[in-house]
């Protein structure tokens, strides 16, 4: 462009005006009089990207998985010579006691390798559905088609105790054999067998928000709120699990709420977003309710926002063919049910 003395004043012009050249930064020719000079900008994916070298795994002994398995060979040995030695007083003192009390410990231990066994149980048809979802993933990127046979058989095989699946797995099963992509295969899957299991996690997520908003908006105290939500949270990931096919028990839940609370912290955070709460805002909601009332809704969208995310976790197939939840539909769903109730 031409070197002014004085500024230069806003003008207008086309983009198809033959007065309008494009030229590049880096030209150092002159634009020729009465021409406009654009330089076009450098495109994002033209921008140099910093790359950070990978973190290095750490390798080595794990000491605190020494620490945790001692301690906890110390306690079982305690328990079992604390057990022993009150049996032996037991038969000291009665030989009647000392069978009663050989009763029980044997009905404890028993109860123990029950528990124990449900527990691996759990953890084990936890993980398989976690691999599920890794590898149906991964097929869909390389369209493998024996690795999504392998995948829908699976599939199958997990949802065979689901009553409301069996026309899903008959008309699924005629396909397996199909020359049918693998990508395709995933999608078809997730298709026939998640659509009505979804609408039922859509119906739980929205049902738990609402009881949430309710009870919240009417409890006196703080500590009840946050005792029901965390009780809501935990009842809500448990039936998730259940309804996609896990059967978590105590240590299950435990790493499902891990999971669930890192997803979230992964996408974004408990919080609702800004654009949710303009949502809430526009919409004159929170000059209609009272404090507590819209307590109640925030309440109500954090449960929703936690169940969309265990959906996420519990659900063993990647969303691809089907449309994802989304905390606004959820939203909207809560907001008129408030709107209705005043």
């Amino acid at each position: 462009m031409s070197e002014r003395s004085h500024p230069r004043k806003p003008q207008t012009f086309r983009l198809d005006d033959p007065g309008v050249v494009v030229v590049d930064a880096d030209d150092p020719a002159r634009p020729t009089r009465g021409t406009v000079q654009i330089t076009p900008e450098a495109e994002p994916a033209a921008l140099p990207v910093p790359i950070r070298a990978p973190m290095p795994e750490r390798r080595g002994f794990h000491w605190g998985v020494l620490l945790w398995t001692a301690v906890a060979g110390l306690v079982l040995l305690g328990l079992g010579l604390g057990v022993t030695q009150l049996i032996e007083n037991l038969f000291a003192r009665s030989e009647s006691l000392g069978f009663l009390g050989l009763a029980f410990a044997f009905v404890a231990t028993l109860a123990l390798a029950a528990i124990s066994a449900r527990e691996a149980f759990g953890l084990i048809r936890l993980a398989s559905i976690e691999k599920l979802h890794s590898r149906a993933a991964s097929v869909l990127l390389s369209d493998d088609r024996a690795e999504s046979r392998s995948i829908v058989r699976e599939l199958l095989k997990l949802a065979h105790r689901t009553p409301q699946l069996a026309r899903a797995r008959l008309a699924l099963q005629g396909h397996v054999d199909d020359i049918i992509d693998g990508a395709d295969m995933i999608r078809l899957a997730e298709r026939e067998l998640m659509t009505p299991l979804d609408a039922e996690a859509r119906r739980l997520v929205s049902s738990a928000a609402q009881r949430v908003s309710i009870v919240t908006a009417v409890s006196p105290r703080a500590m009840i709120d946050m005792l029901f939500v965390f009780v809501a949270a935990l009842r809500l990931i448990r039936q998730l699990a259940r309804l996609y096919g896990g059967r978590p028990g105590a240590l299950g839940m435990i790493r499902l709420l891990r999971h669930v609370i890192a997803h979230v912290a992964i996408t974004g955070g408990v919080a609702a977003s800004d654009s949710l709460v303009q949502q809430v805002l526009g919409h004159g909601i929170a000059a209609r309710l009272s404090e507590r009332l819209g307590e109640g809704v925030l309440n109500g969208l954090l449960t929703a926002r936690l169940g969309l995310a265990a959906i996420e976790v519990t659900r063993p197939l990647p969303f691809a063919a089907l449309p994802q939840p989304a905390l606004p539909d959820l939203a909207k769903d809560l907001l008129r049910k408030r709107e209705g109730e005043d």
